[in-house]
């Protein structure tokens, strides 16, 4: 997708910055979501106290050296980056738009910290530099009991009206899915899909579900207060998801990474490449393609193809 969009490979740059959440900071909780430790998803990220235009040198020349690579998406990961105050946010995206080796600015951040503000903000500094922007909004689970159980802070709600207002800005959306959370069935899989289509999401990630140490999660997990799908059935439900999604939609991800040194739990010891290959032998097998079962928008698969903007 992306060779198709740029003419070329383009890798992500992640980039840190000293950002917090409403689920952490008192606004909202201050345990944050049961899955999420110290943190966050940065365990590959440079240091915060760099510079954006720093950690930008540092990781383009070494992916660069990597994968030949000359284009890149600046992305900034970690916690939620739309609510860092305005404007600390405003240089952040200044020194990433100036970089001239990015095509794409990528921010991910949670629904119901999207703002007209915020996305006016992203778009007056990324637009008139030529940067395209998506933004990756976290809704984890489209099940308002497991939304609850997992502290989540936030309902389906604010995730539909955060997708909304990004389209009106013009923006792309990636959206985040835990497709094996132990309080969803394959019913929730299904209309996770579903949803995402109807809402026009142009890419995906989904996650299997890792047990990080020193959570909440990491604490009922050692007692006993729930159970993980075995990997057999983690594949048939990401092949579930997969026939009701929109074949438009492009995959960034199949299944999760983290170090083990860091988990309880993580993809059944199995390496994530051999995940996504038991997926894929799955669709061959069965016959099945991305959006196979895409037929229940108006009644009639083709009209996916209009709605692509």
């Amino acid at each position: 997708m992306l060779k198709e969009k740029y003419g070329e490979k383009v890798y992500k740059l992640p980039v840190n910055i000293p950002a917090s959440c409403p689920n952490r900071d008192g606004a909202l909780g201050v345990s944050g979501c049961t899955f999420c430790g110290a943190c966050g998803t940065g365990f590959e990220n440079l240091s915060s106290e760099l510079s954006v235009k720093e950690q930008l040198q540092k990781n383009s020349e070494y992916i660069g050296r990597r994968y030949n690579a000359k284009k890149f998406i600046a992305y900034f990961q970690n916690f939620t980056n739309t609510y860092v105050p305005f404007d600390s946010l405003t240089g952040y995206l200044r020194q990433a738009a100036e970089f001239d080796s990015v095509a794409e600015i990528c921010i991910s951040t949670r629904p119901d910290c999207i703002s007209d503000r915020y996305l006016s903000l992203i778009r007056d500094v990324a637009l008139p530099a030529g940067k395209e922007v998506t933004v990756e909004l976290g809704l984890q689970s489209i099940n308002h009991h497991t939304l609850k159980k997992i502290n989540r802070g936030h309902t389906l709600a604010e995730f539909i009206d955060a997708v909304l207002r990004i389209h009106s800005f013009g923006f792309e959306v990636c959206a985040h899915v835990i497709l094996n959370l132990p309080w969803d069935d394959d019913d929730d899989a299904k209309e996770s899909a579903r949803i995402l289509t109807a809402l026009d999401i142009e890419q995906v990630k989904l996650h299997s579900l890792y047990i990080e140490k020193n959570t909440v999660m990491a604490a009922q997990y050692e007692s006993g207060e729930f159970n993980i799908i075995s990997l057999e059935e983690y594949v048939k439900r990401a092949v579930l998801f997969l026939e009701n999604l929109s074949p438009y939609t492009a995959v960034q991800r199949l299944a999760s990474r983290a170090p083990e040194s860091e988990t309880l739990f993580c993809n059944w010891g199995v390496s994530w490449w051999k995940i996504r290959d038991m997926i894929v032998r799955e669709m061959e097998i069965r016959g099945l393609v991305q959006g196979a079962g895409c037929n229940y928008l108006n009644n009639d698969f083709h009209t996916l193809a209009g709605r692509r903007r």
